[in-house]
């Protein structure tokens, strides 16, 4: 059986997880699901980044001791995926004992290879990033995500060779042109390596809350170069040499790290590289990206309650085009629930099962028009899926929607006399709906689950159910 390995990134549990957040996790579920649908073993990794100079301050700031404060927030991010029906085969935690081996073990492998050393290092320190910035990199001296003004920092760290790696990198690119999607965040890590690596601290002094340097307990191991990690810590060292992670799923802030810094810890490691990083765009709200500093994030549980988990799922993935950024807001959301779910979706579902209900389809042969349409559809989805293009994939979909309700309203069934033709007509739309149904489970599982077990097989016979309403009309 084909294995295919797919993560998000581990989030850190400074705060509750928000939407954006979950389009991340969600685009990763799709992925998961469609291969497990195509029959492969699917691993799909997920987790919490805990080693995080902000858990300690949001630890402080609760009250809480930082290890009490940290299995309380892993524990509302892992339930939060549960509630929103995300398919995960695995959490990670960064602070469980299998994860910290695999740090040392990395960290012993890199520093084998020569490439950690001991150096002054002095730079701007953005919190929110938990990542070192150029003065070119920011905007009027703030950081141009999180609005904040970087600390000077001065203190003597562990260096990671990343300069050695400039052409090992360049050579890899050239030779994997899909390596990072889409490919103008390609172009950035092409250029940003091309302009020319530094070596990049991966330790800090005198931390309480981290994984320690070996023998040097005076420091710790930076949280990036200790949460890349996870990915190979999940499966093992001897599992990633055998199947690396297929795809890296994530937000465009941090493509650098998946495409630039991780390949070269790999590289330095002796260990082989990931298939792809994909990075969607950011979101905003009246103009503004989503941050839990700016205090404009929206949880996704609160949109369960209203809306339930396929119509988050359809929204996100049909309204914004993976890679570019896109405003999030409610009111297209009801917009895009009612025309496209509730009249679209539900209604031409109710349709057909109301109308097939009191049939007895023998399975037959397809009229070709049907063949046609439900082929080319199958075949839309696919190329779409591989190429990570989720809403040309749900538009194709509910161009097979608008078919089978064209073709409702153009034969009124409901008043074809000839038995054998209601048959044929009817057999024809239970098939297209089953099939829609088969397409959809990746995008909208709860939706897809309900349609199918409508839909019954007994012997050659297939019988047709109502189903409770799909998606009701929202006022």
């Amino acid at each position: 059986m084909d294995r295919f390995y797919i993560t998000t990134p581990i989030y850190y549990v400074n705060d509750k997880p928000h939407i954006g957040h979950a389009y991340t996790t969600i685009v990763a579920d799709v992925l998961a699901r469609s291969r497990a649908a195509y029959g492969e073993d699917v691993v799909f990794l997920t987790g919490t980044d805990e080693f995080a100079q902000k858990t300690v301050d949001a630890a402080k700031k609760a009250g809480e001791e930082i290890r009490a404060y940290t299995d309380r927030m892993a524990d509302l991010w892992r339930s939060t995926w549960e509630k929103l029906g995300i398919s995960n085969t695995d959490f990670i935690r960064t602070t469980e004992q299998r994860h910290i081996e695999t740090v040392r073990e990395i960290w012993a492998r890199v520093a084998a290879d020569g490439d950690i050393y001991k150096g002054k290092y002095e730079g701007l320190y953005c919190k929110g990033h938990e990542a070192f910035m150029s003065e070119d990199e920011l905007v009027d001296g703030l950081c141009p995500d999180h609005k904040t003004r970087p600390e000077l920092v001065s203190e003597e760290n562990y260096f990671f060779r990343l300069s050695k790696y400039q052409k090992q990198l360049l050579e890899f690119y050239e030779a994997h042109g899909e390596f990072v999607v889409p490919a103008n965040r390609f172009n950035e890590v092409k250029s940003f390596v091309e302009r020319g690596l530094e070596d990049i601290s991966v330790s800090r002094e005198k931390r309480e809350w981290g994984i320690p340097v070996p023998d040097d307990p005076n420091q710790v191991i930076y949280v990036w170069f200790d949460a890349l990690v996870n990915y190979v810590s999940a499966v093992g060292l001897e599992g990633w040499e055998n199947h690396p992670a297929d795809i890296h799923a994530m937000g465009k802030d941090i493509t650098r790290f998946h495409a630039v810094i991780w390949p070269a810890m790999l590289m330095s490691a002796g260990l082989p590289l990931p298939g792809q990083v994909i990075a969607h765009g950011f979101f905003t709200i009246d103009g503004t990206k989503i941050s839990k500093s700016l205090g404009n994030v929206i949880d996704p549980l609160d949109l369960k309650k209203k809306y339930g988990n396929d119509a988050i799922r359809y929204f996100l993935l049909r309204e914004i085009p993976f890679g570019a950024d896109g405003d999030f807001s409610e009111t297209k959301l009801k917009e895009r629930y009612n025309a496209d779910l509730a009249n679209g979706l539900g209604n031409f579902a109710a349709r057909v099962l109301a109308l097939a209900e009191k049939e007895e389809l023998k399975l037959g042969k397809l009229d070709p028009e049907f063949e046609t349409q439900i082929g080319g559809m199958k075949r839309t989805v696919a190329e779409k899926l591989g190429e990570f293009k989720f809403s040309e994939a749900l538009a194709a979909i509910w161009a097979a929607i608008s078919f089978g309700d064209r073709f409702v309203n153009e034969k009124k069934i409901w008043e074809i006399k000839d038995g054998e033709a209601r048959k044929q007509a009817l057999f024809d739309l239970v098939s297209l709906l089953d099939n829609i149904a088969a397409v959809l489970l990746p995008f909208l599982p709860d939706a897809s689950v309900k349609i199918s077990k409508a839909l019954a097989w007994e012997g050659d016979v297939l019988r047709a159910k109502k189903t409770e309403t799909l998606f009701p009309r929202l006022k």
